[in-house]
């Protein structure tokens, strides 16, 4: 048996606002804009993809999930996605080589370092 990992299922007070915000946040595309399922992907016919759902209730503690990204250059991509809407988190990390920051819905996820610094 083989599974194909097809999506990550991302709860959302807003999953269209959410949605469009991480497509820009990663420069991925809009592949279903509907208000309850609105999902991206890296290309339309690439997978896995980010599938956003409404839920009637507000985050309220840290995700037991998250998403780790390495850009080439840790501090102009934090600072672009700061200037998107993302915000600094504190989730306990201490002093770590890696940069934690939340979504406009407060989900964690993680701006890690260029490989080899």
């Amino acid at each position: 048996m083989t599974l194909e990992w097809e999506q990550v299922i991302v709860d959302a007070a807003d999953p269209v606002a959410l949605g469009r915000w991480w497509a820009e946040a990663l420069g991925w595309v809009v592949v279903n804009d509907a208000a309850d399922e609105f999902e991206i992907r890296p290309a339309p016919d690439r997978l896995p993809g980010l599938l956003f759902g409404p839920v009637p209730e507000a985050k309220t503690v840290k995700n037991r999930l998250h998403l780790d990204f390495r850009p080439e250059d840790q501090r102009a991509e934090v600072d672009r996605l700061l200037s998107l809407g993302a915000r600094h988190a504190d989730v306990g990390q201490d002093e770590v080589p890696w940069v934690v920051l939340e979504d406009p819905e407060g989900n964690e996820f993680c701006v890690l370092a260029a490989r080899g610094t």
